[in-house]
């Protein structure tokens, strides 16, 4: 078990099976591909991908099911070779994948990325953050009550 103090979070406890891994990190953060995803009861159902080298990176996140119930996930077939997921079909979000979309939030209100979410697939612990160009989605998808009245800031 590590220990890790936090600049959001505080102390938080993980072992490195719970340890998600980005192979080609994250757009802006190429060199923190490794984050541990927190679930707080009272901020539920955010959840927070804290990085496990650098303890000021966080992001608060939100499964695209809880901003959009009809999202439709869309892999390229490098990303899902990426991360081990069957190359001839879109995997089930909630039943293969997690999917989450990270927050914004400014003095203006909050927004999700549905346009690049982050997909982890939970048999290995492997995560992407996949660019739909052609999805029809948006980086600044306005997110109304009730899913902005817990958003907690965390970078």
């Amino acid at each position: 078990m590590h220990a890790l103090e936090t600049k959001l979070l505080g102390e938080i406890n993980y072992d490195d099976a719970s340890v998600i891994e980005f192979p080609r990190g994250l757009p802006g953060f190429d060199a923190c591909r490794r984050f541990v995803a927190v679930s707080l009861e009272h901020t539920n159902p955010l959840v927070f991908l804290q990085s496990v080298e650098d303890a000021a990176l966080c992001f608060t996140t939100l499964p695209v099911l809880a901003v959009d119930p009809r999202y439709r996930l869309s892999l390229s077939g490098e990303d899902r070779d990426l991360v081990d997921l069957p190359a001839t079909r879109q995997p089930i979000i909630g039943r293969e994948v997690l999917c989450l979309a990270v927050l914004s939030v400014r003095e203006t209100g909050a927004t999700a990325n549905l346009l690049a979410p982050v997909v982890v697939n939970p048999r290995n612990l492997k995560a992407v953050q996949a660019v739909a160009q052609e999805s029809g989605y948006s980086h600044q998808h306005v997110l109304t009550a009730p899913a902005v009245e817990e958003v907690a800031v965390c970078s």
